[in-house]
């Protein structure tokens, strides 16, 4: 058997997926839009009245299973605009008439037959018959997606599958989709109480007591890096007129990203980043170089418009908050100031257990403002300070913002998923636009460069990736509820739990006694539900001998301490990221 790309398996199972669909519903008409190779596998766009369910996608599966073994031939033609203008249309494929339509008039067009019964139009490569496709597939779930991802367009029906070259990788594939679903942050979000979405307020979280908890906890912390590396804190209005817009440039490059509103006869916008009002506070006031680096930390409320159809979770919200900071520096200290800041991330990121990390410098984007020669400068400052500090780091062309280069950081999670976290940009076009000026040791009044810094990134998104990372078992001095002190028998040892709570809050502890009339079994399987980090039970031995036996979540094994010896445990958890111990770790 002739050895195939695993794009390839990918592409002719596509096919057979659509033939299969349109020989399941005879009596339907199906349209077919287009089943592309995507990672892990392929999905395909079709347009029909009845809507599948997962007992259809159970028949599609067969019915693949059954057209691969038939080994049918899998064959290419070329044909011309015009007779595929009318071969599609005496099939009442109008999706497929628009994209050949659309396609160059040098393009050869050609559609590919697979069997006698069904065609579809296609650029190729397939494999030369059905039968040389592995069984190694697996079709996984629908979703509503706008015909070429225009939300005026119709909505079709998106049928995704799985596809390996061999049945171990695709097992493998459907364990890691399992984990996947068990950590998804908007089920354990709800789960845990922790946020949730309303209508009224699309893509736009509401955190309840819990998760605004985590949400400040995480503040607190970048409060205390900050404290360690001289920022100071700024805050600055979310509604501006909207020529602070045009001078930044946001409105000629990010207008469809933006929300406005008329007030008092001028035109508004709600902030969807910082930038621009730091630009402001750093011109409002005539500064030299023993000022420099002036570095504004702003955990002001940002607002964007993203699409419905891109959203997800707080992955991709409407309304967030970045750990956002601008740094305004002499042009010569730029390298010395980027060291710092990859060292400032790095230790971030391993105080939150994250190891395996990605280094990207992204470099002139095709929409952008400034001359070549800026950008040329701009870049080559990046990767030198990049190549001093010692990082490997990968190129990415294009990906800059509109207004400079950038470095950005991926951070792999518990199932190796990639997501990208910190950034930093190197800016030399706003402090241009905003003619911004400090003196210099001549006396002479200079341009300052200025680096856009976030470290987290937006609180929502890091929320989300790190309630994935840890499946909602968070670490102790992240917890919104570190013990639940559970008695044995209420009327016997109630008193001495709530006595036992009270002296662990005096130390800090987050703390509470479940004084239920439940059983203790109910009791313990619902406290490792929560995902309670420690569970105290309280019975005659502990009231009698003043001791504490403690569970921690996921362990069977229950450990005992004296009080003192559990005081002592809780204050040095809870001490592990106060701005003492952060310091004593540079």
């Amino acid at each position: 058997m002739q050895d195939y790309s695993l794009d390839t398996i990918r592409h002719s199972s596509a096919h057979v997926m659509a033939q299969a669909i349109t020989e399941l519903f005879p009596d339907e008409k199906v349209k077919l839009g287009i089943g592309p190779v995507i990672e892990h596998g392929f999905y395909y766009d079709i347009e029909m009245e009845t809507r599948l369910t997962d007992a259809h996608l159970k028949d599609i599966q067969k019915a693949m299973q059954k057209i691969i073994k038939k080994k049918l031939p899998i064959q290419r033609h070329e044909i011309s605009r015009e007779d595929a203008v009318k071969l599609f249309t005496e099939q009442e494929q109008t999706l497929k008439l628009e994209l050949i339509r659309d396609l160059p008039e040098e393009e050869t067009i050609t559609y590919y037959t697979q069997g006698d019964n069904f065609f579809d139009l296609c650029r190729g490569p397939h494999v030369e018959n059905t039968g040389h496709l592995p069984m190694s597939f697996k079709i996984l779930h629908t979703a509503g997606a706008y015909w070429r991802g225009d939300e005026t367009r119709p909505m079709l029906q998106r049928v995704y599958a799985a596809c390996f070259s061999s049945k171990e990788e695709l097992k493998e594939h459907l364990h890691f989709l399992e984990e996947a679903k068990k950590r998804d942050h908007r089920k354990l979000g709800k789960d845990l109480k922790l946020y949730h979405f309303e209508q009224v307020a699309p893509a736009s979280p509401f955190f309840m007591p819990k998760g605004a908890f985590i949400y400040n906890q995480l503040v607190d912390f970048m409060r205390n890096i900050y404290k360690k590396f001289d920022y100071e804190e700024v805050i600055t209005p979310q509604v501006l007129d909207v020529e602070l817009w045009h001078t930044s440039g946001h409105y000629e490059n990010y207008k469809e990203n933006m929300y406005f509103t008329p007030i008092d006869e001028r035109e508004f916008a709600l902030k969807p980043m910082n930038c621009p009002c730091h630009m402001l506070m750093f011109k409002h006031y005539k500064y030299s170089y023993r000022d420099l680096p002036m570095r504004y930390a702003d955990f002001g409320r940002l607002h964007r418009y993203e699409r419905s159809g891109v959203v997800a979770g707080l992955t991709r919200v409407r309304t967030f908050c970045q750990d956002d900071a601008h740094i305004f520096i002499q042009p010569e200290k730029i390298q010395d100031e980027i060291l710092k800041l990859m060292e400032m991330f790095f230790i971030c990121y391993e105080h939150f257990g994250f190891t395996d990390i990605k280094v990207n410098l992204s470099t002139r984007p095709e929409k952008k403002i400034g001359d070549d020669a800026i950008w040329d400068t701009a870049e080559d400052g990046l990767r030198k300070a990049l190549e001093q500090s010692g990082h490997n780091f990968s190129i990415k062309e294009g990906d800059g913002a509109f207004y400079g280069p950038k470095i950005d950081i991926e951070i792999a999670d518990a199932l190796k998923r990639y997501h990208q976290l910190g950034t930093i940009q190197l800016d030399f076009m706003l402090p241009e636009r905003f003619d911004l000026k400090y003196t210099d040791s001549d006396g002479v009044d200079k341009r300052p460069v200025v680096i856009h810094r976030a470290l987290l990134g937006s609180l929502e998104r890091f929320i989300g990736v790190y309630t994935e990372h840890c499946g909602g078992s968070f670490p102790f001095w992240l917890s919104p509820e570190q013990i639940k002190i559970v008695p044995v028998n209420n009327e016997i040892h109630l008193e001495f739990c709530k006595n036992l709570c009270l002296e662990l809050k005096k130390i800090g502890a987050r703390v509470s006694v479940d004084d239920r009339n439940e059983s203790l079994g109910k009791k313990t399987r619902e406290i490792q539900k929560s995902k309670t980090p420690m569970m105290i039970v309280i019975g005659d031995k502990e009231m009698n001998s003043n001791v504490v036996s403690v569970r921690k979540y996921g362990e069977q094994e229950t450990n005992t301490f004296s009080l003192e010896e559990f005081k002592n445990l809780i204050i040095s958890l809870n001490n592990e990221f106060t701005p003492e111990k952060l310091r004593s770790r540079y």
